[in-house]
């Protein structure tokens, strides 16, 4: 089922709108990997302002430029950890138009849905980035202290936070908040599991930037086979 939903979500790429939303969501991605890296560079500035002497050596002025490419690299492997929490607020802002350009394509006859208000879409965002945020620090103390499990505890919490997401949004169109929330209580170890799966590539740099779009449109298939399967009508709203 899972593996099927994104199967589908790939092939969708070639469809202009679908492309076009995908290409808007790694731009953003970019965007804000992109501040949090000047803001690194920035820092470095701040504390190697100036050529720094070591005994026997003595002035040191390239200091600055390994930190700047360290910190290049640096970010690379950070984006493992910041693709998460970027990949969350990305969901909230496109999900609505990958989900219609999905049903347009697979699902022609579904009446047409109420667009969530950008407010909350934003409120619900900003609360999600908030746990999510919250987990991880906590789950640091977890990865201290249990560190050949620490990658079971990473996939497993962000898969199900992720999962929890991304479900509950892509859900929320035609099922309410409430609705959404009762589906996925029911199905949370189905939605777990493909949280888990999303999280994966999202820890691969430069393959991540392309994850949350296709995340967003992988769990609106799985939306419709689930209540396909278990036999629910689709409200319209």
């Amino acid at each position: 089922m899972i593996l099927t939903a994104f199967a589908r979500a790939m092939s969708q790429l070639p469809d202009p709108r679908f492309r076009r939303v995908l290409w808007l969501g790694v731009g953003l991605s970019l965007a804000l990997l992109g501040m949090i890296y000047a803001v690194i560079l920035l820092l470095i500035q701040w504390f190697v302002s100036g050529p720094i002497s070591l005994p026997w050596i003595g002035p040191v002025t390239w200091l600055d430029n390994l930190l700047g490419w360290g910190s290049l690299i640096g970010m690379l492997i950070a984006s493992v950890f910041l693709m998460i929490p970027v990949a969350s607020a990305i969901t909230s802002l496109f999900l609505d138009t990958v989900a219609q350009a999905v049903e347009d394509k697979h699902y022609p006859s579904l009446p047409q849905v109420t667009p969530v208000s950008v407010w909350d879409g934003i409120r619900d965002s900003v609360g999600f980035f908030g746990v999510l945020v919250g987990a991880n620090i906590v789950a640091l103390v977890a990865y201290v202290l249990l560190p050949i499990a620490a990658p079971f505890i990473f996939y497993g919490l962000n898969g199900y936070l992720l999962g929890r997401e991304y479900f509950q949004v892509a859900a929320m169109r035609r099922l309410g908040r409430d609705g959404a929330r009762v589906l996925r209580k029911k199905h949370m170890p189905t939605i777990w599991a493909a949280g888990v799966l999303m999280a994966l590539p999202l820890s691969i740099p430069l393959v991540n930037l392309f994850i949350p779009i296709l995340g967003a449109a992988t769990f609106t298939h799985l939306y419709h086979r689930i209540t396909r399967d278990a036999g629910s009508a689709h409200p319209s709203g």
